[in-house]
């Protein structure tokens, strides 16, 4: 498409929002190309953009186009998953609530069923429900923890996982069908309510996932623990206090500034609970209780930030590395101390998430198992093992702040998360210890694992450009040396194919193909690039081990450096 004639096309739309036309001839010329000169992307990981009018932004009319290609996709299956329907939950962000009905009203044009919940929820609640009622698929109206200008749209499959690339392409085609999305028809709420086509989900649902969040209990001796916790504007508060207080934790003390949904997430710049600013006011809280665990969830709840005292007495944040790590230790040193760890058990962690989970699990006779990027890739390995009944899954996790516990959700639940995470703690203040020097005792048996990401925004056209640049530099000429160390293998998971540069030898990689590119160094160390699939960004992932942390810290250090240098180099050429 030209920009110009879709621009065109939208701005003569005689039914045109008023609220988009106004934007459109408020638009600079700049704005009016990047949110023109596109179709918003549907993939695997749903779709999300810039609120806007446009076909590259966030809108009623963007709704109503992916939901009648989901709608035609449920179609082509037959009468049975219409009957079934689709559930729909959003979170607190811009037009959620909207958006959610909009698809509702979409579906229903369709004679499509759909299970709407009565007020924000959490994602994880989402794909429990769409398991639990036996939905055909789900919707989940989110842009996570993106800024307050983004929103967003998941589809969940029948197992509650997020679409598989070949079911996701199915949509895509549907879409590019759609010769003007402006045009497409909607089904009133009342007329919906009349033919019994929509359905509201009150808090019924809540308790029985919350019961299955209780099962997941280890340790129940919790009642001394101190928590702050902040749903930073988001869902999380609609469960994760309740969920912390079934499991016998006394001591809860909301952020009362971020408890209240809030779109524009007033109180802080990004609702990320990986950046250190989300935890400002939670530290501040935490510093007047005396508490011993600060816990944060992004909007639609499915991230979770933790910060816990040093040994100086500050609170500090933990990596998702870190907290995962902590988690999986926790959990494989109780189940095996209760007889609760079959021979077939398994873990499931991501490419670029810490290697530390793959040496605690081997020590408890427990199989690492690596996957994409992207959590709908570890709960399609749960769906096969379940199926196969080959492994038993006990815990997976991606260094993004993603957890899973108990796999009645598919896909990373941070409510689940903060209720293991808490029960760790208690078990070791029990002990005298905190979560931190919990993790200092992991490092002085395991070995400094250390990790960091680093990423570039490149927004609009400009930027996507440079994304692909900078990704095809390190693919067409891949360095042989980072930092004094050799590259000794490259993991290329776009070809498929992993090359040990010292000795020639090619692999195959058991993994669907994907845009990373992933090095090791002849010292262990390695780093990934790989472009965001949600976010006009490139990340860089890094990893060490040394036998002392501040070598390990150096070591990082040295190798960020070189290849951001590197990096920099190219996007000025």
């Amino acid at each position: 498409m030209t920009w110009n004639n879709e621009w065109n096309k939208w701005i003569n739309h005689n039914e045109l929002q008023s609220e988009l036309k106004k934007q459109m001839n408020d638009m600079a010329e700049r704005e009016r190309e990047d949110a023109f000169y596109k179709q918003l992307e549907f993939g695997t990981g749903g779709m999300r953009g810039e609120l806007g009018a446009g076909p590259n932004r966030m809108n009623i009319y963007s709704i109503r186009k992916v939901t009648t290609g989901l709608a035609k996709y449920i179609e082509r299956n037959g009468i049975e998953p219409k009957r079934r329907g689709v559930v729909i939950a959003y979170d607190s962000r811009h037009q959620s609530s909207e958006f959610a009905l909009e698809a509702a009203k979409t579906l229903g044009v369709h004679d499509i069923k759909t299970y709407v919940f009565q007020e924000l929820r959490p994602t994880p609640e989402l794909s429990f429900a769409v398991r639990y009622l036996r939905a055909y698929a789900g919707i989940m109206i989110t842009a996570s923890h993106n800024p307050a200008e983004y929103n967003g749209y998941k589809v969940y499959g029948e197992d509650g996982v997020q679409l598989p690339p070949a079911a996701a392409d199915v949509i895509v085609t549907y879409m590019n069908e759609i010769e003007n999305e402006l045009l497409l028809e909607v089904k009133e709420e009342r007329e919906l309510m009349k033919q019994s086509l929509i359905s509201y989900i009150g808090e019924n649902l809540d308790q029985v996932y919350l019961d299955y969040v209780k099962g997941l209990q280890l340790n129940k001796d919790t009642a001394n623990l101190h928590i702050v916790y902040t749903s930073l504007h988001g869902t999380g508060q609609t469960l994760a206090p309740r969920a912390l207080q079934n499991a016998g934790f006394q001591h809860i003390t909301i952020v009362d500034e971020q408890r209240n949904p809030d779109p524009n997430f007033s109180t802080v710049s990004s609702p990320n609970p990986e950046e250190a600013q989300a935890f400002q006011l939670a530290i501040r809280y935490g510093k007047e209780t005396g508490a011993d665990l600060l816990l944060a969830t992004d909007p639609d709840a499915d991230r979770l930030g933790v910060a816990v005292k040093n040994n100086s007495g500050d609170y500090v944040l933990l990596t998702g590395n870190q907290t995962g790590t902590l988690l999986l230790h926790y959990m494989l040193s109780h189940k095996k101390e209760k007889g609760l760890l079959p021979d077939n058990s398994v873990m499931l962690k991501t490419i670029v998430t810490s290697e530390l989970g793959r040496v605690i699990a081997e020590d408890y006779g427990v199989q690492t198992i690596d996957t994409l990027t992207g959590f709908k890739y570890i709960a399609e390995k749960i769906e096969e093992y379940n199926q196969e009944e080959t492994k038993t899954f006990q815990f997976g996790y991606e260094e993004s702040y993603g957890y899973l516990i108990g796999d009645f959700v598919r896909d990373k639940d941070a409510v689940q998360a903060a209720v293991m995470i808490a029960e760790a703690a208690a078990y070791y203040k029990q002990q005298g210890m905190t979560l931190y020097n919990g993790l200092t005792q992991l490092y002085q048996t395991y070995g400094y694992y250390k990790e960091s990401l680093i990423s570039f925004i490149l927004k609009g056209k400009d930027g996507a450009e440079q994304i692909s640049h900078i990704v095809n530099r390190f693919r067409e000429n891949p360095p042989i040396e980072i930092a004094g160390a050799a590259v000794e293998k490259i993991e290329d998971y776009q070809s498929g194919e992993r090359i040990n540069l010292l000795t020639a030898q090619r692999e195959t990689i058991d993994l669907p193909f994907s845009n990373v590119i992933k090095f090791w160094l002849k010292d262990g160390s390695w780093f990934a690039v790989r472009p965001s699939g949600t976010e006009p960004k490139v990340k860089f992932y890094f990893g060490v081990k040394q036998v002392t942390e501040n070598r390990s810290e150096k070591r990082l250090q040295e190798i960020q450096e070189n290849v951001m240098s590197a990096v920099e180099n190219m996007i000025c050429t």
